[in-house]
């Protein structure tokens, strides 16, 4: 995947604005001078961002020169020099926290992601992620699953239909909505969401295209999956790194983690700069 130019320049103005990035008090003191700057990883992670940290330096002032020691996807270890900068002194230091914040979290993304896909390694069931991100950052968030080898579901309401437990309580009648769902709109997936052993004999009969099982327990997938071998099933709610090889043999043909997005610790990135 390679990120929409459009909504990474979109992300950064809007950070920029957030840090009064223009209005910095502090970095007015500092004489025009040109400077260097390297940034550091200080652990071992995949790193991801680099578009956004980019940008952000390019929105400051066109003039900054970057060169990457590694790209977005790669395996740093700790304490790795991944960026060296050159450039006016004062938008470097601008920039500074904008673009750090970007790689810190989609660099933990990405690190997550590919904790949770070692752990398939040769599954065949497919690693994804959900609609559980950071407001703003969706587009981001998804581009670093796909970086740490997961798989992006549906990005936001228009892309799929997904009948779930609120769409349930408010639908009387569910073959009838997905066959109007399939009327409407022939090009997107049908996924009913269900929570028990009697709603999945329910749902089977309605034939979607992929039935999701939510907090279903291994053995639960399993018996589904023997159940409704003629339609595919994705595991969500209830799975952790602890058993997350357990769903995948259960045979279920996906797994969607919110905790890929919306469960992860910041990658401790730091720059460091001086006189050019």
């Amino acid at each position: 995947m390679t990120p929409n130019p459009g909504i990474v320049r979109e992300d950064v103005a809007r950070a920029l604005r957030e840090d009064e990035a223009a209005g910095d008090l502090t970095a007015a003191l500092v004489p025009e001078q040109t400077a260097r700057a390297t940034i550091l990883c200080r652990q071992q992670a995949v790193l991801c961002g680099t578009p956004w940290a980019e940008e952000v330096f390019h929105q400051l002032a066109p003039s900054i020169a970057l060169d990457w020691q590694a790209g977005d996807g790669d395996r740093i270890e700790a304490d790795a020099a991944v960026c060296r900068l050159r450039g006016p002194a004062r938008p470097l230091l601008q920039g500074e926290r904008t673009a750090l914040n970007f790689l810190q979290l989609l660099s933990a993304t990405a690190t997550r992601t590919q904790q949770f896909a070692q752990t398939l390694n040769a599954s065949p069931c497919v690693l994804l992620d959900t609609r559980k991100t950071l407001p703003g950052l969706r587009h981001a968030q998804k581009y670093a699953v796909q970086c740490g080898g997961g798989t992006a579901h549906r990005s936001n309401l228009a892309d799929a239909v997904l009948i779930k437990e609120n769409h349930w309580a408010l639908i009387p009648d569910l073959e009838a909505a997905i066959r109007e769902a399939r009327t409407r709109h022939p090009d997107a997936q049908v996924i009913v969401e269900v929570e028990d052993p009697q709603q999945l004999k329910q749902v089977r009969a309605a034939d979607p295209d992929v039935i999701l099982l939510d907090n279903f327990s291994p053995e639960q997938a399993r018996s589904a999956t023997a159940e409704c071998p003629d339609i595919p099933l994705e595991i969500s709610g209830g799975v952790s790194g602890s058993n997350l090889a357990d769903y995948a043999a259960a045979g279920a043909a996906r797994i969607s983690l919110g905790t890929l997005t919306k469960d992860i610790q910041a990658v401790d990135f730091s720059m460091r700069m001086e006189r050019a």
